[in-house]
Formats: C-alpha cells, sequence, structure tokens
C-alpha cells in the first residue's frame, strides 16, 4: 500500500469510530458526519481522536488556550453533575457522549476559547467558600 492509501485507510477507520461512538451516544448519523467533518480539518484534535481510538486513554497533548481534552472533559462531567438526577441526561453511563462532546467543545475552543475559558473557571460542582 503508499501512503497515501494508508493515510485513506486510517481516516476512514477514524471516520467509521466517530460514527460508532455516535450511534452508542445516542446522537444522529448526521451528528457523527458533522463532528467528523469538523475533526478531520485539525490536526490537534484528530491526533487525540486517534490516540483515544488505538489506546483508549486520552493523549492530552493538544493545547486550546492553555486547556486539553481532558481538562474538557473534566469540565463536561462536573458541568453535568447538576443533571444526573435526570434519566434522560445520564452522561455518567454515556461516555461516548460526553467523550464527543468534549471532542466537539475544543473543537469550538479552536475558533473563540474565550466563551469557554470563562465557563470553565466559573462553572464548578465543587462547593467551596466564596464561590457564590
Amino acid at each position: 500500500m503508499t501512503q497515501e492509501e494508508l493515510l485513506n485507510k486510517a481516516m476512514e477507520t477514524l471516520r467509521s469510530y466517530v460514527l460508532e461512538l455516535s450511534e452508542k451516544a445516542g446522537k444522529s448519523e448526521g451528528y457523527g458526519e458533522e463532528l467528523w467533518s469538523r475533526i478531520k480539518q485539525s490536526n490537534g484534535v484528530l491526533r487525540e481522536l486517534a490516540y483515544y481510538h488505538d489506546y483508549g486513554e486520552f493523549y492530552g497533548k493538544y493545547e486550546v488556550a492553555g486547556y486539553t481534552l481532558t481538562d474538557v472533559l473534566v469540565w463536561q462531567v462536573d458541568h453535568f453533575k447538576a443533571y444526573m438526577d435526570r434519566h434522560e441526561e445520564m452522561n455518567r453511563y454515556r461516555t461516548e457522549r460526553l467523550f464527543l462532546e468534549s471532542l466537539d467543545v475544543l473543537l469550538k475552543m479552536e475558533k473563540d476559547p474565550a466563551p469557554y475559558v470563562e465557563k470553565m473557571k466559573g462553572e464548578t460542582g465543587t462547593d467551596f467558600a466564596d464561590k457564590f
């Protein structure tokens, strides 16, 4: 196989993986295709996805505004704690959904990080002195 054929095969594998994760997350195929179209345009997010696909863990090397995929995922988990009592929002049982949404947030942060940085600095499920 040529380098180009290998690259195309790897990209198709990752596309299929995103579609599979989308289905497991309860999202539509259209959602998966749209997300994939944006992921493949970002070398950093693509690398994070490929590493997760290959090793089942976060690479955590790509940063946007000082935040990694791991940081975004932790914020997502924290952010959704308020919804854990709602059965339709049981993200703690939908790791695929949290992962995809974290990739999505990282992609959005590439275009405009400020709103997400502000939210991540201000939103937390942990109660601490002077929080409010």
